[in-house]
């Protein structure tokens, strides 16, 4: 917690060659992991992988201790069933954003992710650093809410595509009261125009 992985520009704490070899074969094979098997290290090898060509002394300190958890935990696993109803009821969609405002210290880049869950099972989900830098959270915010109203409009006409009877309206759930009143309201303000055109689609 609260170690933010920042690329090593001055070369006053750079690692050795070996070191550094080391470094990036290992977190290289971490991804292969979380898109199979293991998703709930995403977010510690993104941050590793953010600083594979500027690692530093204190990164390299990381890179053990998320082996250690992988190992420590390769028993452990997650059990991911649909809710039991009657099969005769159309399918309940729920989608939950959240966004971490300029998490990225060197950047100034928000971290973002949303979860789309189909019948309480998650069957898509997206984790990455926004494009652009934010202004504020609740732009931050806005911006993740749009891209998750994206995956649910695919997610319905691909149900819609196979016949599949689906609960609406389609629920989506974002943890910011601004982000909440932008999407309901269609006016904007002086301090909100540029987010508004910024996430027109």
């Amino acid at each position: 917690p609260n170690t933010h992985m920042i690329r090593n520009k001055t070369g006053s704490t750079a690692l050795s060659k070996a070191d550094a070899s080391l470094y990036r074969s290992g977190v290289g094979m971490l991804p292969y992991l979380v898109k199979y098997s293991r998703s709930d290290i995403a977010n510690p090898v993104c941050k590793l992988s953010k600083v594979l060509d500027c690692s530093t002394k204190t990164v390299f300190k990381e890179f053990p201790r998320m082996i250690k958890y992988v190992l420590d935990t390769k028993v452990l696993g997650l059990k991911i069933s649909p809710k039991i109803q009657d099969s005769s009821k159309p399918w309940e969609l729920v989608c939950y954003s959240d966004s971490n405002y300029a998490e990225y210290s060197d950047t100034r880049r928000s971290v973002s992710g949303y979860v789309l869950l189909v019948q309480g099972v998650p069957v898509s989900w997206r984790f990455k650093a926004n494009k652009l830098v934010t202004l504020s959270g609740t732009e931050a915010e806005y911006i993740v809410l749009s891209e998750a109203v994206k995956e649910v409009m695919f997610v319905v006409q691909l149900l819609n595509s196979m016949c599949v009877k689906y609960q609406l309206p389609v629920t989506v759930r974002v943890d910011n009261a601004g982000a909440m009143f932008m999407s309901k309201n269609i006016n904007t303000s002086s301090r909100t125009k540029h987010v508004d055109v910024r996430t027109k689609y």
